[in-house]
Formats: structure tokens, sequence, C-alpha cells
């Protein structure tokens, strides 16, 4: 995936319910939220990797690369017989116009088998995690790859698994950090599910603004 990092995006998918119903944010300030954040993430010149479906992740990655952002990299459970993966096709094939001209916006695509693989394993392809919002989802992929963290960092006893093993593209390593977007939340993560998150190696990080998002970037590129 060449020498720069990768952030997953990880958030909520419908959009109009989560940011405008549950935390009374109206459509001109979430705009102005996304190219903010978008912005970070191109100077930061780090790659993103999300699951190419409608949703706040869509919405920062078309942003991103609209901005001349360099890489995207979808997760795709391509071998998955029971959910199928039609309605993510018209994101797949999405493009933005980018100096006059229609670009992709996903460069290229990661086989994560079946959708119940997908869910458990796409927060994991990157170097840390961007949470852009609390949802059914976005929590299940949380959860979820911290306790194959758990798993891939020797904490279970009787298990032995390298990352690579459960996925040759899996990227997550030691401090596997996740940064919190708290604009785009309305209360922190439980005591207990952090506390969980800290005792398996991971780290929680809370911004306030891009700015401070921008920092908490910046250090992980180091």
């Amino acid at each position: 995936m060449g020498e720069n990092k990768c952030v997953v995006l990880i958030g909520p998918g419908d959009v109009a319910y989560y940011y405008e119903e549950l935390l009374g944010m109206d459509r001109e300030t979430l705009t102005e939220e996304i190219e903010r954040i978008a912005e970070v993430l191109v100077k930061a010149h780090v790659e993103l990797v999300l699951l190419p479906d409608k949703g706040i992740c869509f919405e920062v990655a078309k942003a991103y690369k609209g901005r001349g952002g360099t890489r995207v990299i979808g997760t795709v459970p391509f071998q998955d017989k029971t959910f199928s993966i039609e309605h993510l096709k018209p994101y797949m094939n999405a493009t933005v116009k980018v100096d006059g001209q229609e670009r992709k916006i996903f460069d290229e695509f990661i086989d994560t088998g079946t959708w119940y693989e997908q869910d458990l394993i796409m927060a994991l392809f990157g170097d840390a995690i961007l949470y852009l919002g609390t949802s059914l989802g976005s929590m299940r992929e949380l959860t979820a790859a911290y306790y194959l963290y758990k798993l891939i960092g020797g904490k279970k006893k009787g298990v032995d698994i390298e990352g690579k093993k459960i996925h040759p593209a899996i990227r997550a390593g030691e401090d596997f950090t996740t940064i919190i977007y708290e604009p785009f939340v309305k209360e922190r993560l439980s005591s207990e599910i952090s506390a969980y998150i800290k005792e398996v190696g991971g780290r929680i990080v809370y911004v306030k603004d891009k700015d401070n998002l921008r920092e908490k970037i910046n250090r992980q590129n180091e």
C-alpha cells in the first residue's frame, strides 16, 4: 500500500438521521466539517480506507479526493453469497471532478471475503481509525477491530494468531489508535469500552476541531 500511513474511516451511514436529527447539525455546518476533515487528511498525505457505501465516510473520501487526495482504498466482501454487494457498486464506481476532469474516488479494493468477515476486520486495514460518529455499524467495527487486535497481540490465552494470517493487508500495529472527532459525537465512549481498548494495547484520543485533528494525524505520521 505504499509508504504513506493509512487511516480507516468509520461512521454512520444514514447522514440525515444521525447528523441532522440526532446531533441537530444543519447541512451547511456538516458540509463545512467534512471539508475541514478532508483538508487535514490531504495535507497530512495519508491514504484512506473505507467501505464504499453511503454515509459520512464516503462523503469525507469524496471531499478528500476532490481536494487532490492521493489514494482511497475500498474494503469489499467480493465473495459474499448471502447479502451481495450490488448496493455498493454505485459507490465503488463513483467519480468526483478534479481540475475539470472526472476522477475515480476509489483507487483499489481489498477483498474482505464475506460480509461477516468485512464487519470483523475492516477497521484493521489502517494504521489508525478516524471515528466519525456513533452508530450500530461504527460501534461494531470499532469493537470487533479491538477484539481481534487483542488476539493478534497474544492477549487471549491459548490463541496464537498473526494479523497477516487473518488478512495479508492488515496494518494495525503497536499503539493502534482511534481518533474520535468530537463535533460528530454527543458523548464519549463509555468508560468500560475505553478501558477494554486500553487493556488490549489500543489508544483512544479525542479531537475537538480540525487543528486538533491535524496535530493527532501528524503525530501518527511520525
